[in-house]
């Protein structure tokens, strides 16, 4: 075979292959689809996990999408801030309308290892009716559909009652020190009456059927506090052991932070969450969800969702150990022992008063402290106008399903938001089976329906609560 037929065969082979992998790429797309596709592989293609100071690179990139839509420079504006920054992109609107609205989402992923993956992490790479790559579910899909959609509109000559706002943060998945900043220094790029968050919420498909169960909104967010539990002894030489040992003592502690229950708490959403969930629900754990939300006060109920993970933290603070480190050398008696608990803290509950009842808990000897910055916040009310909006713009895809408030036990940037008095609602539009879901993890993956029915739920969401009058 000639070289120029090589080349020829293997240029073939390149297309084919090309081709399998992602079909996405291709006529059937709408320009608005084609566009987006592109913006999130771009998106994707960013390493803009802690370290590599690459979140400004991709804003910078962002911000080009912007201007080139007809966006105007004073409307578009990148806050460095160390190694990352924000991106806060105005959509103005006729004033018409009351105060804006904030869309929000991250630019920053956790840290993936090629290594670990099977595919390489920073590619997007769409196969077997999914897109592969970090940041693909958590949560670049929502930087990619929320740009394609200001995009879209912009182009559409549409304007809004209101001012939209896109607000991008830089580090949620490690300090938050951006958003943070946004809410403290840079109040005016942001204020607004309400804010929609993609990173949380979202729908849940059936396992067996694939069909949509339930979809959420969530209207709050349990406080993430960290504590340093320490014991501190003179030491000594390991050949005339004490009773009195940092290690034992901190042991012993631990062993009352685990025996110890946080008292049940509950609210108009967990309440409406676990009514609407239990309907829905198999077997017991339905049972006792709706049995929870008819009288939260009994003790089967409580005692039930208190021994299953995935719902234990909606009903009430948690603490568990993460860390611990201990002693200097072998030869020598500890001179201390630290052990990290991680408490997530129901809504409306100070970080200080968990700290107190730690060191009731752990007694005399130990020392608690509080381990870095720590943020809460009240509950999101239940607005009825936004509320009827997601829901209007969820069912054109999904018809019937349930939408219900939500309480998230992790933390995302609503959480400072609601701090600061911007109420924020997690209304995540991605749909996905609880098997799937591989945010923070190996291989995470988006469904490509999921992304492209995605494109039109935020188009109708925007265009609902920042319709013209008349």
């Amino acid at each position: 075979m000639t070289k120029p037929m090589l080349h020829a065969l293997l240029t073939l082979l390149a297309a084919v292959t090309c081709g399998a992998q992602s079909p996405g790429e291709n006529s059937a797309l709408t320009p608005n689809e084609a566009k987006a596709r592109e913006i999130f592989q771009r998106v994707i293609g960013f390493k803009t996990s802690v370290g590599l100071a690459q979140v400004p690179v991709m804003a910078e990139y962002l911000a080009g999408e912007f201007r080139a839509a007809g966006f105007p420079d004073g409307d578009i504006h990148i806050l460095p801030l160390g190694e990352t920054a924000s991106l806060v992109v105005r959509y103005r609107g006729d004033g018409s309308g009351g105060k804006p609205i904030l869309f929000m989402a991250h630019m920053d992923v956790v840290t993936a290892k090629r290594e670990d993956w099977q595919r390489d992490p920073f590619t997007l790479l769409e196969q077997d009716g999914y897109f592969y790559g970090r940041g693909t579910l958590d949560i670049k899909v929502g930087v990619a559909e929320l740009t394609a959609t200001f995009l879209r509109l912009k182009t559409a000559g549409f304007v809004p009652k209101r001012d939209l706002v896109i607000v991008f943060s830089g580090d949620e998945e490690v300090t938050q020190d951006t958003i943070r900043d946004l809410a403290k220094n840079h109040r005016d790029l942001i204020d607004a009456e309400f804010a929609l968050n993609s990173d949380a919420g979202g729908g849940t498909l059936d396992e067996a059927t694939g069909k949509p169960v339930i979809y959420t909104v969530q209207t709050a967010e349990k406080t993430y506090t960290s504590y340093e539990l320490t014991v501190r002894n003179p030491g000594g030489h390991s050949s005339q052991p004490r009773a009195d040992n940092a290690i034992y003592e901190l042991a012993d502690a631990l062993k009352k932070v685990q025996a110890y229950r946080f008292p049940v708490m509950w609210s108009a959403t967990t309440l409406a969450y676990f009514k609407a969930t239990g309907e829905h629900t198999r077997g017991k754990l339905g049972k006792m969800m709706s049995q929870f939300a008819a009288n939260p006060k009994g003790k089967a109920a409580a005692d039930f969702l208190f021994n299953d993970p995935a719902h234990v933290g909606i009903t009430r603070t948690t603490c568990i150990p993460t860390l611990l480190r201990g002693g200097h050398a072998d030869n020598a008696l500890p001179q201390s022992a630290t052990a990290t608990i991680n408490c997530r803290i129901f809504p409306g509950v100070k970080p200080v008063d968990v700290r107190d009842t730690l060191a009731t808990i752990a007694g005399p000897k130990v020392e608690v402290a509080v381990v870095g910055p720590s943020q809460w916040s009240e509950a999101s009310p239940l607005r009825a106008d936004v509320i009827e909006a997601v829901t209007r713009a969820i069912r054109v895809r999904h018809p019937g399903v349930p939408v219900v408030p939500k309480q998230e036990s992790g933390a995302t940037d609503g959480l400072v938001l609601r701090a600061a008095g911007i109420p924020t609602y997690g209304v995540n539009d991605t749909f996905i089976k609880d098997s799937d879901d591989f945010a923070h993890g190996l291989n995470e993956r988006l469904p490509v329906k999921s992304f492209y029915d995605g494109l039109e739920y935020w188009y109708l969401l925007l265009k609902d609560l920042g319709r013209p009058l008349g």
